[in-house]
């Protein structure tokens, strides 16, 4: 009788772990199966380089510390999106920068992705962004033709910043209430890898950084205009190429059934 590795039984193990908690990848750690990417014009006022066509590299996958991980090199605004929806789920995935820098440490987890890619600033598909942007991690933005209820309060400068105490606010492209910031600042030190949890259920959503929820969306919707919001529960997930490198591992994807009370608390 052959032996069996102990390679061959970790993977079995494994395996069933993520089997009986309902974990899926979302990146297979090899390669950009199951996802499509979108590249933006190159110059400004320029067309589209468009669907799965990626001639500057902008996504690929490279060895890091002795595992594979995803590099967006952020030169050119672009996006990487799945293929599927989701609806109902628990995300979680891993980030940090790397050393090039092209603008600024800008990036974004969008979700709820829906339409055509270039509703958003001309290259995203509309979604809600859960920001990565340097000192800015967990903001909630609306990209494209997208809507949300915050609880939200101005502060002296005129931002408006989330917070479970105050009012719910709705989120409208184009308007002051575009962006609103998150609650504090959990990002860990530039280099180091932080982890964000997105969990979606219904027209809810809670932004969590580094085990710490900082945001929370309502009554998530489809803008279509003054006074006309379809619900918005599903989508695709999209992360940004916008300025600077990025790398990304650990992408997992569960089902749940709804958000832990403790983080609506």
């Amino acid at each position: 009788m052959k032996k069996v590795s102990s390679a061959f039984l970790f993977s079995i193990v494994l395996l069933f772990f993520v089997s009986c908690n309902q974990w899926q990848p979302l990146f297979n750690g090899e390669d950009l199966t199951g996802w499509d990417t979108w590249v933006g014009p190159t110059e400004e006022g320029g067309e589209s380089i468009g669907l799965n066509k990626d001639p500057l590299n902008l996504f690929s996958v490279v060895d890091m510390d002795g595992e594979k991980v995803i590099r967006i090199s952020g030169k050119k605004n672009a996006s990487l999106a799945t293929k599927k929806e989701f609806e109902n789920y628990h995300l979680t995935m891993e980030f940090k920068w790397g050393d090039e820098l092209t603008t600024r440490w800008n990036s974004g987890l969008l979700y709820h992705s829906y339409g055509p890619f270039g509703e958003g600033i001309g290259v995203w598909m509309s979604s809600h962004e859960l920001q990565l942007l340097t000192g800015h991690v967990g903001d909630s933005y609306r990209m494209g033709k997208s809507y949300c209820e915050i609880p939200m309060v101005k502060n002296s400068e005129d931002q408006y910043i989330y917070t479970k105490d105050g009012e719910k606010t709705p989120s409208v492209p184009g308007s002051a209430t575009k962006i609103i910031a998150k609650n504090n600042d959990y990002e860990k030190a530039s280099g180091e890898w932080n982890t964000v949890e997105l969990y979606c259920y219904g027209r809810t959503s809670v932004h969590v950084v580094n085990g710490i929820a900082n945001m929370i969306n309502y009554n998530s919707g489809k803008y279509l205009g003054e006074g006309n919001i379809e619900p918005l529960t599903k989508g695709k997930i999209q992360f940004q190429s916008e300025g600077g490198e990025l790398f990304i591992k650990n992408i997992h994807i569960k089902p749940i059934k709804e958000i832990p009370a403790e983080l609506l608390q």
